[in-house]
C-alpha cells in the first residue's frame, strides 16, 4: 500500500514530534527532510555539491538539531540547484510500498502535492520561540525569538517553493495544545482519510 501524509509549518511548530508519533503508530517510514537542508547547510562549500553527494552519515550528525544547523538550513534552502537536488530523493521517499509521512516546509505544494493527507502544523512565534530556547538551551529567548520570526520571513518570502499551506491542508495550531492532544488531532485527521 503507497499512502503518503505531508506535514508542513514552521520551525518548532510541532511538526516533527507529530510526524515521528503518526509514522510509528501506523507502521510508515518517517522522512524529516529538514534534516536534509541541515546537514546540506553544515558539511560547508558549495552547497549544491554538498546537496548532490549527500549520504546517510551526513544526516546521522548530532549537531543538526542546534540554532546553527536551524539558520543554516533556512540559507541553503532558498537555492534552487539545492532543492531541485533534493527533490527526486524526497519524492522516492514518499513513493515507497507501506506508507510514508514527511514533514518539511513544501511537502504538501512541491514535493508531495498528490498526498492522501496534507497537514499544516502552526503556532505564535513567541510559543515556538520558547519552545526551540528550551530544546536547545542555547542563547536568549529573546533572540531566539528574533531568529524564529527572521527565518519565517525567509521561508515565506523565498521564491522557489515558499512555506505556505497546501490549498487542501488541514490547518492544525499547537499554541495551546499538549503533544499528545495535538497527535491524536493528527490521528483522526488521518484515519478519517485511510478509511
Amino acid at each position: 500500500m503507497k499512502f503518503c501524509v505531508a506535514i508542513d509549518g514552521p520551525a518548532a511548530a510541532g511538526k516533527g514530534t507529530i510526524s515521528r508519533a503518526v509514522a510509528a503508530h501506523f507502521g510508515f517510514a518517517h522522512l524529516d527532510t529538514g534534516l536534509l537542508y541541515r546537514a546540506v547547510g553544515m558539511k560547508g562549500g558549495d552547497p549544491t555539491q554538498a546537496a548532490c553527494t549527500l549520504c546517510a552519515e551526513d544526516l546521522a550528525r548530532p549537531d543538526l538539531r542546534s540554532l546553527a544547523a536551524g539558520e543554516a538550513a533556512s540559507r541553503v534552502a532558498v537555492l534552487p540547484d539545492v532543492r531541485a537536488a533534493l527533490v527526486a530523493f524526497q519524492r522516492d521517499f514518499a513513493a515507497r510500498e507501506g506508507g510514508a509521512v514527511l514533514d518539511g516546509r513544501d511537502i504538501g505544494t512541491v514535493i508531495c502535492p498528490g498526498a492522501e493527507v496534507k497537514l499544516f502544523v502552526t503556532a505564535s512565534a513567541e510559543c515556538r520561540a520558547e519552545r526551540r530556547w528550551r530544546e536547545t538551551g542555547e542563547g536568549s529567548l529573546a533572540e531566539v525569538l528574533e531568529q524564529v520570526r527572521a527565518r519565517d520571513a525567509r521561508d515565506m518570502g523565498r521564491a522557489d517553493a515558499p512555506l505556505r499551506p497546501a490549498e487542501d491542508a488541514i490547518t492544525l495550531d499547537t499554541t495551546t495544545l499538549s503533544i499528545d492532544e495535538a497527535v491524536d488531532k493528527a490521528l483522526v485527521i488521518i484515519r478519517a482519510r485511510l478509511g
